[in-house]
């Protein structure tokens, strides 16, 4: 286990809880940082592409560095490395923690996408910034507060918990967005792209007050905490909502906010995805999962290459 850090206070303290953010009137994006943009792109063109981002979830955990260096070494490679920080609480599995964001950071130079699925993100967002992520997502759900309206998930069968679970909100209270608006401001402050996820029953519109706030939109295809399941479809009409309302603001389809996709991705819907209006796909069994990483990672690449 890392040791701890010391300890960090919320930026904001939580107030009352007040009445949700009303979801019609949607704040108009400010000038966010511009996401970055690949880091080896294959051609001039080829920041316009579909990015990728590898979960290590799915790879082998006895042989990680080999892992991660063997789809590092790819042509082109992929524009981030994908880490998945469950913490048993917020999903139902423990995974990993910021040694091994530090460690990663330490043997390549992919970029570094952290998605933090835990209860406390404002006691551990520094221990992730500071062992060298360039990109931390929070879940909108994620707010004790928010957490407690929805109640416990409750004791899970193994064969549940193998299908991963989610918490779920339908709007976010006026405290409840400005401490979140706080976390991600912190995020940006410290010089990584901040980022916000939505899991499959959370309606898109309680993201609303805080997408002047990211660079990117992390859209949940999957119910969170184990891979190898199936996209679930009704989470692309998400995506296509998000693509909509970034243009409508920005008036272009690249707009002030990448959006990225996880769960269930996979050469039969990589297409459909990209054509929904996703920037970045992330895949942990479609690439980890074959015999072939690298080979795996080239044919996901292809089937976007009309996108």
């Amino acid at each position: 286990m890392p040791e701890s850090p010391e300890s960090t206070e919320s930026p904001v303290a939580p107030e009352s809880p007040a009445s949700p953010v009303a979801p019609e009137s949607p704040f108009a994006p400010e000038s966010p940082a511009s996401p970055v943009a690949p880091a080896a792109p294959a051609s001039p063109a080829a920041a316009t592409l579909v990015q990728f981002a590898p979960s290590l979830l799915s790879a082998d955990f006895l042989n990680l560095e080999r892992d991660v260096r063997l789809v590092a070494a790819a042509e082109p490679p992929p524009e981030w490395l994908h880490i998945d920080v469950m913490d048993g609480h917020f999903v139902p599995n423990l995974t990993v923690g910021p040694g091994l964001v530090r460690a990663l950071r330490g043997i390549t130079d992919v970029r570094l996408d952290v998605h933090l699925m835990i209860n406390n993100p404002a006691e551990q967002l520094d221990w992730y910034l500071d062992a060298g992520a360039d990109l931390v997502t929070l879940q909108v759900e994620s707010h004790a507060a928010a957490i407690a309206e929805t109640g416990s998930i409750g004791v899970l069968t193994h064969r549940e918990r193998q299908r991963g679970t989610s918490h779920t909100i339908g709007a976010l209270t006026a405290s409840q967005a400005d401490e979140l608006a706080s976390l991600l401001g912190h995020i940006r402050e410290a010089g990584a792209l901040a980022g916000i996820a939505l899991n499959p029953d959370t309606p898109v519109e309680a993201l609303w007050p805080l997408l002047r706030c990211v660079d990117l939109v992390l859209v949940m295809s999957v119910h969170p905490g184990f891979g190898g399941q199936a996209l679930i479809a009704s989470c692309v009409d998400k995506v296509r909502q998000l693509a909509a309302y970034r243009l409508s603001k920005s008036g272009r389809p690249d707009g002030d906010f990448l959006i990225q996709v996880d769960g269930g991705i996979g050469p039969e819907n990589v297409a459909a995805v990209c054509a929904a209006g996703a920037d970045i796909l992330v895949a942990g069994n479609a690439v980890f999962g074959t015999d072939d990483p690298v080979c795996a990672l080239a044919g996901l690449r292809a089937a976007v290459s009309g996108c």
